[in-house]
């Protein structure tokens, strides 16, 4: 009888390294963030305000234009969408309400609870800040062609869908060496 020759332990799992970044997303993410940072600049929005005739700071733009995407909306689930604190979007909301652009309203699904909805100066600022942002956008793509600009808003729509899919997941971040 011959014995079986012993088992070795198993080897421990290789450590999980992250995967390369490819370099067309880097390239992606160097443009987004290029872009968010000239759309979002202060001189941007001093030019966007000016050119709509309203005196609305971005927080407040934000806040008009999210209302006007959708349905009335709670303050809180204003700030999840937002990824801001509660408090900041109720300041914002006190300061709409007092220049006439959006008032609250009850929920129907809560008595107790209170929606904010745009008011015809409200939809109507939204409305001269869409078209001012629609135009500058229009000057800076007037040189594409119309199967580039449908791709890019083709693309866009998908990479929005997927931000917003995958907006929770965990990321794995490589430890700092």
């Amino acid at each position: 009888m011959t014995a079986e020759p012993p088992t070795a332990a198993p080897a421990p799992a290789p450590a999980l390294t992250p995967a390369p970044v490819r370099t067309t997303v880097a390239e992606i993410e160097g443009a987004l963030t290029r872009v968010a940072y000239l759309a979002g600049r202060a001189r941007q929005h001093e030019r966007l305000m000016a050119v709509a005739g309203l005196a609305l700071d971005r927080a407040a733009v934000s806040i008009l234009r999210h209302i006007g995407e959708s349905e009335p909306q709670r303050p809180g689930v204003l700030a999840v969408r937002l990824s801001v604190e509660a408090s900041h979007v109720t300041r914002q909301i006190r300061e709409l309400e007092r220049g006439g652009y959006v008032v609250r309203v009850p929920d129907p699904e809560d008595r107790r609870a209170r929606r904010v909805q745009l008011t015809e100066a409200g939809m109507a600022a939204v409305e001269r800040i869409r078209e001012v942002s629609r135009r500058g956008m229009g000057m800076a793509l007037a040189g594409w062609s119309d199967e580039d600009l449908g791709q890019l808003a083709t693309l866009f729509r998908r990479l929005v869908h997927d931000f917003v899919a995958h907006a929770e997941d965990q990321l794995e971040v490589p430890p700092v060496s």
